[in-house]
């Protein structure tokens, strides 16, 4: 009788113990992230918008089976454990119709739900789809070069260029044009949209709007070598007034940007200073991309990578 009682009292404290680690490692998981920015989650953006969405429904989905498998797997553990004498051993439950049912079939519906859903965003949020971001506004362009390990940004027909500096109007649709000139990359500002891969002699598309001004931090989300930990740039959303002013600026820079001057910015290099030039060459982005292929270029003269 000692004995039984010694053990029940050793599983209650190892019981009580996994309670209190696991209270803990909770606890410090919500202290490491207090008033930490979430981008993913925090989004100022039409296209980040629906991706959060998407990914909340999708961890709610996940929940329905993840919760209740953890905590049967607590239970069953307690329960089953081999000092309690009073559970019973019932084999034939193996083969229950219900139960059966019960665990198949909940899972089944949710990976069916799960489908659905990633069918039906995949074809709405095509990046090259030309969403009705701002209806009867005309895009404004903007062609993203990849380097080691920077991002050169250019905006063609204004004359201007920057460097690891995004600069977009407020509640207008960009059209960005992305390449790479540098081994492959990827991509993406977490609170405006989801990412899309950098290509050397190709052309990839990311269409994408901000709602409300702000400065934003876009990011290598691809590992390409030894400065991409560092490979970062900011983007900031300013009203029309404004962009129009730092457009004329770029226009004006005492700092030129030609096709010679752009062979020694690409060098491989870890200075993330921002820098604004006048663009002296408008089809510098389809020179960067043809340098890299033979062949007939399309009528834009790059050549694009397709849907």
């Amino acid at each position: 009788m000692t004995r039984v009682r010694v053990n029940r009292s050793r599983n209650i404290a190892i019981a009580i113990f996994l309670a209190l680690v696991t209270v803990a490692i909770v606890a410090l998981f919500v202290f490491l992230l207090a008033g930490k920015p979430i981008p993913v989650l925090e989004t100022h953006g039409t296209i980040a918008d629906q991706e959060r969405t998407i990914i909340i429904i999708t961890a709610l989905l996940a929940a329905i089976v993840v919760v209740p498998v953890f905590a049967m797997l607590a239970i069953f553990a307690w329960r089953y454990r081999a000092g309690n004498s009073r559970a019973k051993y019932q084999p034939n439950m193996s083969g229950h119709r219900g139960l059966e049912l019960l665990w198949w079939g909940i899972p089944c519906l949710i990976i069916l739900v799960l489908g659905i859903i990633t069918y039906v965003s995949t074809h709405n949020l095509d990046p090259y789809k030309q969403l009705p971001l701002a209806k009867g506004q005309t895009p404004v362009k903007v062609q993203v070069v990849a380097l080691q390990w920077r991002w050169l940004f250019i905006y063609p027909g204004t004359q201007t260029a920057s460097m690891n500096d995004l600069t977009i109007p407020v509640n207008t649709p960009i059209e960005l044009s992305i390449t790479a000139d540098a081994p492959m990359n990827s991509f993406w500002i977490p609170a405006l949209a989801g990412q899309v891969y950098a290509m050397s002699g190709m052309s990839t598309k990311l269409n994408l709007s901000a709602d409300s001004v702000g400065t934003y931090n876009g990011v290598s989300s691809n590992i390409s070598g030894s400065g991409f930990a560092a490979m970062s740039f900011k983007v900031h959303v300013v009203n029309s007034a404004d962009y129009k002013s730092w457009v004329q600026q770029g226009a004006h820079s005492m700092s030129m940007l030609t096709y010679s001057d752009y062979e020694d910015i690409a060098k491989p290099s870890n200075d993330s200073t921002p820098r604004i030039y006048m663009l002296m060459d408008d089809n510098l982005f389809n020179d960067i991309i043809n340098s890299y292929t033979s062949a007939s270029p399309n009528q834009n003269g790059s050549m694009e990578m397709g849907n």
